[in-house]
């Protein structure tokens, strides 16, 4: 292969050391700023940051939380889901998106999944749907937008709540809007494996109503109005202001780290078609008309696991996102959900594997990828 790369170069599926290096000097500035200030609950770089994301995402409102996770569940705490309550979504998805569902005491009511993006199947929803579902949450997994227009075609039939789960989306785009202004929220991650990420945990959630916005503020801090008066029961769900502020810095790139995704990701089509791979061995993903942001490179691929125990042998990272479905977890039997009933989330679990796809891949690095799958399967 054209430019092959040294056999012993190792490749991680993330380099957030070489990101750092590249912002030192941008960074560095604003931790000792919020170490001067003494600020570190909520307060001015909070505030800014919100702003700025909001005007990023295209909506009024955004409200720093502590986790993706979290901003997922006072995403449900605020529009009164709970017992009785039931929530259709993915069953092909990270753990959190269902999870939080069931912390409130509502049902996880599961759907399939569209096999070519992994997103979850909009014709499917609503053999789900009951009296009791009161929402829906669609999934941009890998960074692509779900099918927006279906699922809230869907939502505003049987007049149901829309809460994107956007952790690994921020950025990407249908129909000219972006991820997180769909929905009545958007729920966004920034735990540093993100195309946006913190110096530990944090998250977003965006939302075009003025009330809503106003309400999921108020229970991120115990429901508190006035200090020590509570009007509502909330939880302890604060952005920090030092990871705030490092957001802020990073915000600035953030364009420039998905673009350099995607063109990671088209060299990889390029370099698995002369390989002769594509199509064959592995499946590649699609690269659809409208923004795909690549927080996973994600392929499909026969004798999987073997595949990934030898790039991980030859030192190239790779990672499966997600080995089990929903439906198939075990804390998760009461549902009554058994194997066989989402026959595409349980064969993309059995072929995934997310190939590096970091920005500052360099051309050795993803040629060294490469080589090292062609030789798992023209050995």
């Amino acid at each position: 292969m054209r430019g092959e790369a040294k056999k012993t170069e190792p490749v991680p599926l993330l380099d957030l050391k070489a990101q750092y290096r590249s912002l030192r000097d941008e960074v560095l500035p604003v931790i000792e700023r919020v170490c001067e200030d003494q600020a570190f609950v909520l307060g001015s770089e909070v505030e800014a940051f919100e702003n700025e994301v909001a005007n990023y995402c295209g909506v009024e409102h955004a409200v720093g939380v502590s986790s993706g996770t979290d901003a997922l569940l006072l995403s449900l705490m605020a529009l009164d889901i709970g017992p009785g309550d039931e929530v259709l979504t993915s069953a092909f998805t990270f753990f959190a998106t269902a999870g939080s569902v069931h912390r409130t005491g509502a049902r996880v009511v599961l759907a399939d999944i569209d096999p070519a993006t992994f997103n979850v199947d909009p014709n499917r929803l609503e053999a789900g749907r009951s009296s009791r579902t009161r929402a829906v949450i669609p999934v941009h997994l890998f960074g692509r937008c779900a099918e927006m227009g279906a699922v809230l075609d869907v939502a505003e039939r049987y007049n149901l709540a829309v809460i994107e789960d956007a952790a690994q989306a921020i950025g990407s785009e249908l129909d000219k809007r972006r991820a997180g202004s769909f929905g009545d929220t958007g729920c966004f991650s920034f735990f540093p494996s993100k195309n946006l990420g913190a110096f530990g945990d944090g998250g977003m959630i965006t939302a075009k109503d003025s009330a809503l916005a106003h309400k999921i503020r108020i229970m991120r801090m115990h429901g508190e109005t006035s200090k020590y008066h509570h009007e509502l029961v909330g939880g302890c769900f604060r952005l920090d202001a030092l990871q705030a502020a490092i957001l802020r810095v990073k915000l600035r790139h953030l364009d420039a780290w998905s673009e350099a995704r995607k063109r990671n990701a088209e060299e990889y089509h390029r370099l698995f078609a002369e390989a002769g791979l594509d199509g064959q061995e592995i499946q590649v993903p699609e690269i659809p008309s409208h923004r795909h942001i690549f927080n996973q490179y994600v392929i499909r691929v026969q004798r999987r696991d073997e595949l990934m125990d030898h790039l991980r042998t030859q030192g190239v990272g790779c990672q499966i996102y997600y080995p089990i479905p929903i439906h198939l977890q075990a804390c998760f039997r009461s549902l009554g959900y058994r194997q066989g009933d989402f026959p595409h989330s349980e064969k993309a679990a059995a072929e995934v594997l997310a190939l590096p796809v970091f920005p500052e891949m360099t051309i050795e690095q993803r040629v060294r990828v490469v080589d090292c799958v062609r030789e798992f399967y023209r050995s």
